[in-house]
């Protein structure tokens, strides 16, 4: 897995995150991050496909995205909401793996396999909508 490398195609227009064409997985511990890399690599997925995010990067470069001071434009989605959702696991030290898996008909074979370890969150962002993979 390489390490995360925010882009600004990862951001909405706000500057809020929004990886589309990316899986969110958060989990408990770090183990399950790297059990779950070779998982996905024993099915075919490679490095360039896989980030993991620390804590730190979660409640640095992610949670920075999200602004708490008063907007006045009103959000039109829920994508500052999930970054705090990240926030809250992270702070339990929780980590994360992201997964581009920009085709729909591949992410039901990418949770099977991450169903393989405890994972805590997973989200799917996709274009307009950011899909709960519970």
């Amino acid at each position: 897995m390489k390490p995360f490398s925010m882009e600004s195609s990862m951001l909405t227009m706000r500057g809020v995150f929004y990886p589309t064409g990316y899986l969110f997985v958060m989990l408990p511990k770090l183990e399950d991050a790297e059990t779950l890399d070779r998982n996905l690599r024993a099915s075919g997925y490679s490095d360039r496909e896989l980030m993991l995010l620390t804590p730190e990067v979660i409640l640095g470069q992610i949670r920075k995205t999200v602004r708490d001071d008063t907007n006045p434009l009103p959000s039109v989605g829920s994508e500052s909401d999930t970054v705090r959702e990240y926030e809250k696991f992270a702070r339990q030290g929780h980590c994360a793996v992201m997964i581009h898996v920009p085709s729909e008909k591949d992410t039901p074979r990418i949770m099977e396999t991450v169903r393989s370890v405890p994972f805590s969150y997973a989200q799917k962002y996709r274009p307009l909508i950011i899909e709960d993979m519970a």
